[in-house]
């Protein structure tokens, strides 16, 4: 199986996640791409967080109906610190046959010198990066550059979609419809729920009035 791993935090799962797994499915014709939400996250506090459970239903809100997504709970019910490279080697175990396509931003895959045993991480499965503005290819490629297994880093051509988590929960703090910028399920769970300040339906809230 040609398997895709696309971590987060998913806080709140928006239409650029989507996007970026679809576009990864299609350019590296997976059979599959597994969403796996993390559970401590060992680089940086996840702001606003509802907590691995609650982010782990948005993600799965989100894929509902699509076959070619699946969300794994595994960095969740994993003790300590979600660390990518722990992931893959449990993935490989499963799947041994398996070949794997991390799937990461191009602001992740900048930072990946400083993550948990990279060039292991690098030997168990072919890093795939959606450039961002925030870092260039060049950027990335001379940052790795001096890691084992750099050489089978790819890189995939996305649809600039300019949403992020943190412009979902800001506006549904103040209020602003969040409808459209994340599936409809996802928006109206954080309705109901009142995440992250959320006062009213997302998907209901309208911009404007004609």
């Amino acid at each position: 199986m040609r398997l895709g791993i696309f971590g987060g935090g998913f806080n709140p799962p928006h239409a650029g996640h989507l996007v970026a797994a679809q576009e990864a499915y299609v350019q590296l014709e997976l059979d599959l791409v597994l969403w796996i939400p993390v559970g401590v996250a060992p680089h940086r506090e996840i702001e606003q967080d509802p907590g691995a459970d609650v982010r782990c239903e948005m993600a799965e809100l989100a894929v509902a109906g699509d076959e070619r997504f699946r969300v794994s709970r595994m960095e969740i019910e994993r003790v300590g610190p979600s660390y990518t490279v722990d992931t893959l080697r449990e993935l490989k175990e499963r799947g041994p046959e398996d070949e794997l396509f991390l799937i990461l931003g191009g602001d992740q895959a900048a930072t990946l010198p400083s993550w948990h045993e990279p060039e292991e991480l690098l030997g168990l499965a072919t890093i795939v990066v959606f450039e961002r503005a925030s870092a260039s290819r060049n950027a990335i490629v001379i940052r790795l550059s001096r890691l084992r297994g750099a050489e089978r880093l790819r890189f995939l051509q996305m649809p600039r979609v300019d949403i992020s988590s943190t412009m979902v929960r800001r506006r549904a703090g103040e209020g602003k419809p969040i409808r459209y910028l994340v599936p409809e399920k996802v928006a109206n769970f954080i309705g109901a729920q009142s995440l992250y300040g959320a006062s009213t339906p997302a998907s209901t809230a309208t911009a404007a009035k004609t």
